[in-house]
């Protein structure tokens, strides 16, 4: 039996298909998803998808966001999801330069929004490039 497997951004539906098997970044670390998953809803935060069909791996990028299991379908809704031969080293890079450089701009104890928006692009961007250097390494 597949697992129909769905990733959606505000954008657009990334994906779409039946899967073997999904293992995503939780707030409990990673979790791995087969048909016929106990049904559950949890956060899904910035790290590294990894979905597997017919022995081959695809390995997307992926930030904030929730999933939903179901016995028969995974739906996951997140913020930005990349597929690792798509990302820009480069511009994960300057993400990170600049979240940096705007906390260092703050005063502490206020902008607590700010501070949030600039740890969760230090996260999603060095999450990126996590994935990307590991795949130029393999």
């Amino acid at each position: 039996m597949p697992l129909k497997l769905e990733i959606v951004t505000p954008e657009a539906r990334i994906y779409s298909d039946d899967v073997d098997t999904v293992v995503l970044p939780g707030y409990e670390g990673e979790m791995g998803v087969l048909p016929a998953h106990s049904n559950l809803v949890t956060t899904l935060l910035p790290g590294e998808l990894r979905i597997t069909k017919n022995g081959k791996t695809i390995e997307m990028a992926v930030g904030e966001g929730l999933v939903e299991v179901t016995g028969s379908v995974t739906r996951i809704l997140t913020d930005v999801a990349i597929d690792a031969d798509k990302i820009d080293e480069k511009a994960a890079e300057e993400a990170i330069a600049r979240a940096h450089k705007a906390l260092s701009e703050l005063k502490p104890g206020e902008h607590q929004e700010e501070v949030a928006a600039a740890m969760a692009a230090i996260q999603r961007a060095t999450a990126h490039l996590s994935i990307k250097r590991k795949r130029r390494t393999v």
